[in-house]
């Protein structure tokens, strides 16, 4: 089975390199690289169309819906031609040698399998202390107030197969569909599980997440998974 990994890439001329050339380095399972180039302005176009050219096994392909971090997911997840899908995030912050143990535990028969920072064994080492304590406030009271087998759910990164992905409506317009789409999931019956990894901030380049933004838009999802699970 081939796992499709998905890269958006908005302004990422910085990034883009270093990550491709990473992960040829790091993986040894059958895979297929596709980058998106959502709506750059800098050089991540030119230099990504250099390495497909490069690596047989990339694709560039351009985000033609509005700019947006689901948008661009969208657009690659359409792309995608494995069985199973991988977003990575474009600044080198996810762990490349957490993808092994992730694709084992599909294999095993999981649906998603979450990266967790916030499980035994997991870290978040560097950016905003905000942002960490509200991720994992909000990953671990899911785990406990739902069920909810993950205590790292707005975590991008996530291994989904095919089929979990044909099977959701998303609605997200920013970085919150990283958490719409397992909610939904789970709710479906989907089967989850999640393995520890290691998160670091990004040394080059910058982020366009902006967490006050999103509050309200992660807050409704967040309301939403507790309503549904005391309803359940």
């Amino acid at each position: 089975m081939k796992i499709s990994i998905i890269i958006p890439a908005h302004n990422e001329q910085d990034n883009i390199e270093d990550l491709v050339n990473k992960v040829q380095r790091s993986l040894d399972v059958p895979y297929e690289l596709i980058v998106v180039n959502d709506h750059s302005i800098d050089d991540t176009r030119r230099i990504a169309e250099e390495l497909s050219r490069k690596y047989s096994n990339i694709r560039l392909i351009d985000n033609k819906l509005d700019k947006g971090f689901a948008n661009a997911l969208k657009t690659g997840f359409r792309a995608a031609e494995g069985g199973v899908v991988l977003p990575v995030m474009a600044d080198s912050c996810d762990d490349l040698g957490t993808v092994r143990e992730m694709f084992s535990k599909i294999n095993e028969g999981y649906d998603i399998v979450c990266a967790s920072r916030y499980m035994k064994g997991g870290l978040r080492i560097g950016g905003s202390r905000f942002k960490g304590f509200s991720s994992s406030f909000v990953g671990r009271s899911l785990y406990y107030l739902i069920g909810l087998p993950t205590h790292d759910i707005s975590n991008a990164f996530k291994m989904y197969r095919r089929t979990v992905l044909d099977s959701i409506d998303i609605q997200s317009k920013g970085f919150e569909v990283s958490m719409e789409i397992p909610l939904k999931a789970y709710y479906l019956g989907f089967k989850m599980t999640e393995v520890p990894t290691v998160w670091r901030e990004r040394t080059k380049g910058k982020s366009s997440f902006r967490i006050f933004r999103l509050t309200g838009s992660y807050f409704k999802l967040y309301a939403w998974a507790i309503f549904k699970g005391l309803m359940r």
